[in-house]
């Protein structure tokens, strides 16, 4: 089967919804979705929007999988590089090369875009996923540990 990847549009949000909630479950976390088909498509595809989205679709014209990202920066090579956010692809597609081929788009955007690094992150439980990574030759970034400030948590530490 072949498989052709496109922008998304916000045409795509209740999809792209539907694929963030599965990703969510598959990494055991479904309860923690907020998102709505309309904060998506506002924040994905509104006015002043930092995101980027994309749809593989089988050759019937079916949504197979998605990824979404954003450009962070580099201080250190002064250049932007592209961070994948969330990368899925559904069970009955897995293994059938949909993911590497949308890395491989993604890889493709962040060298036309002169970025300087092309990043993600990954659940350490996630072995089919590291197996795929490795095998395109992805480095794990080991020495980092990851923090992160959320709701009450972040407006507390906002508030002073």
């Amino acid at each position: 089967m072949s498989y052709r990847i496109r922008n998304a549009t916000a045409a795509d949000a209740a999809i792209i919804l539907r694929f963030i909630t599965e990703l969510a479950v598959y990494e055991k976390a479904g309860h923690e979705v907020e998102a709505t088909v309309e904060t998506l498509a506002e924040s994905l595809f509104g006015p002043g929007s930092v995101t980027r989205a994309v749809i593989c679709e089988s050759e019937a014209g079916e949504p197979v999988g998605f990824a979404v990202w954003f450009y962070n920066y580099s201080t250190w090579q002064a250049r932007n590089g592209l961070y994948l956010e969330d990368l899925y692809v559904t069970p009955e597609h897995r293994g059938a090369g949909v993911g590497r081929q949308l890395l491989r788009h993604l890889a493709k955007v962040a060298v036309a875009e002169g970025c300087g690094r092309f990043e993600w992150s990954v659940l350490d439980w996630n072995e089919p996923a590291i197996r795929a990574y490795d095998a395109i030759g992805a480095e794990p970034q080991n020495e980092w540990i990851r923090y992160r400030l959320t709701g009450d948590k972040l407006k507390a530490f906002a508030g002073g």
